[in-house]
């Protein structure tokens, strides 16, 4: 859905963009004060905790596209660091502000780059 709604909208690079014939699920556990979501670079001393580099590489993802941080009462809150293409939420095609912490909670939809829904849900890592 979050990939028709990008094209719908033509940005600079929608003609050229492909949806991957298969994308496997992944996930991943929210551990520690912060949850970078990006692709690595070899410039970076560490790869981004989601790392969305892996195939099917989405080309509208930023080397630190949004992070996740974890608040001491058991919350977490999303931020958009600067991105390229913005990070949105549940649908909506409004980027959140640059650098302003977002409260999110399960079942929040974070759409990132192309094609890319990240899904909070509580459960355990596979």
């Amino acid at each position: 859905d979050y990939y028709n709604t990008v094209i719908a909208e033509e940005g600079p690079d929608s003609a050229s963009l492909k949806f991957p014939p298969y994308a496997p699920e992944r996930r991943i556990p929210l551990a520690g004060r912060e949850v970078r979501i990006g692709r690595r670079s070899s410039s970076q001393p560490s790869p981004p905790e989601i790392d969305l580099r892996e195939p099917p590489e989405d080309p509208g993802i930023s080397h630190v596209h949004a992070v996740l941080l974890a608040k001491p009462d058991g919350t977490w809150t999303l931020v958009d660091p600067g991105s390229t293409n913005g990070t949105c939420m549940n649908g909506s095609m409004d980027p959140i502000p640059n650098n302003v912490e977002v409260p999110v909670s399960e079942g929040d939809r974070i759409h990132v780059g192309a094609w890319t829904t990240i899904t909070l849900i509580r459960g355990e890592a596979t």
